[in-house]
């Protein structure tokens, strides 16, 4: 078993936490430590310490937060520092199929700010998707929207265009027989150049500033500058940190987000939307996370228990 002490903790890029595995965070806080399989290899596990005197901060990433609101206050209580990433696009539901409709989660988003603070939600609108389905109009139309619900309840929105990975173009690509056509090539146009230029125009009017997540292309021309997800730079801020942190190098080079430890597992999370990075398989991850258990060390899959001898290394460490 690998120990290491982090600072930042992402929760998560790999799955829902939030929406599905809140109960298990919340439980694993009050333990102090969680574990989690090496993604390509889950026989190696590393211990995640979870004391609030070894997390600098907590990043939150969801699409429905509200399953974690009533455990916000306690991790409050126990010294965390934390901030949402809360994705909110409004896609028809051949793309989001599995997710609460978009009033009742701009209502979770109103909620959440009001109870953290607007600086502490960052809303996500991404991916970024064109297609005959959602044309740019279509996102003009819908940001315009969700940007006039959330004017006040946040002051910045990450945007970005998706990806076509081997396995998001392969679930991506089941959706064409439906009749749905996807412009892959859009981010080096001018469409896309046009697009973000329109959603700078709106954000702005809004008071909400506007950024890039891990884009190759730079459309600060358009007023939508670059920026990290996971932002060390949002942190001195916020708390008044002095910290020097250091860019993600697991990351793709495009990425601005600074260094953290995630503790999710890919292929848990049950929305089952096929644009997803992280879930190849849907019925996969809904078979995990049927089989997940909150008391669990980890998100799901076996693991043993910790030795004496590891217990006591780690109480050495002040990591337990």
């Amino acid at each position: 078993m690998t120990t290491t002490e982090v600072k930042i903790i992402s929760a998560s890029r790999r799955t829902d936490i939030p929406a599905f595995y809140s109960e298990w965070l919340i439980n694993r806080i009050r333990e102090g430590w969680c574990l989690v399989p090496n993604p390509l290899n889950y026989n190696q596990v590393l211990f995640v310490s979870l004391k609030p005197e070894n997390v600098a901060a907590l990043v939150f990433w969801s699409k429905n937060p509200d399953p974690m609101i009533k455990y916000l206050t306690e991790i409050d209580n126990r010294g965390f520092r934390y901030y949402f990433q809360f994705t909110l696009n409004d896609y028809p539901g051949i793309l989001e199929p599995r997710i609460p409709n978009i009033n009742e989660r701009i209502q979770t988003f109103q909620i959440l700010s009001e109870k953290i603070g607007s600086e502490r939600v960052i809303w996500r609108y991404d991916p970024i998707i064109i297609s005959n389905y959602t044309p740019p109009e279509y996102h003009i139309e819908k940001f315009y929207k969700i940007s006039s619900a959330l004017e006040r309840y946040t002051n910045r929105v990450m945007v970005s265009f998706v990806d076509y990975y081997q396995k998001t173009n392969h679930s991506l690509s089941r959706l064409e027989d439906p009749g749905i056509q996807f412009d892959k090539e859009v981010v080096d146009t001018q469409v896309a150049f046009e697009l973000l230029k329109e959603l700078h125009e709106i954000a702005s009017a809004r008071g909400i500033e506007i950024f890039t997540c891990a884009e190759d292309r730079d459309f600060s021309d358009t007023g939508v500058t670059p920026g990290g997800c996971i932002d060390g730079e949002l942190l001195n801020k916020l708390w008044s940190l002095k910290g020097n942190y250091q860019k993600d190098k697991t990351q793709r080079k495009s990425c601005l987000c600074v260094s953290s430890r995630d503790i999710g597992i890919n292929d848990t999370c049950p929305h089952g939307c096929p644009y997803c990075y992280s879930t190849r398989n849907i019925d996969l991850a809904r078979n995990r996370y049927a089989e997940h258990h909150p008391n669990s060390p980890v998100i799901w899959g076996k693991t043993r228990e910790l030795t004496e001898a590891e217990k006591a290394i780690l109480t050495s460490r002040r990591l337990l």
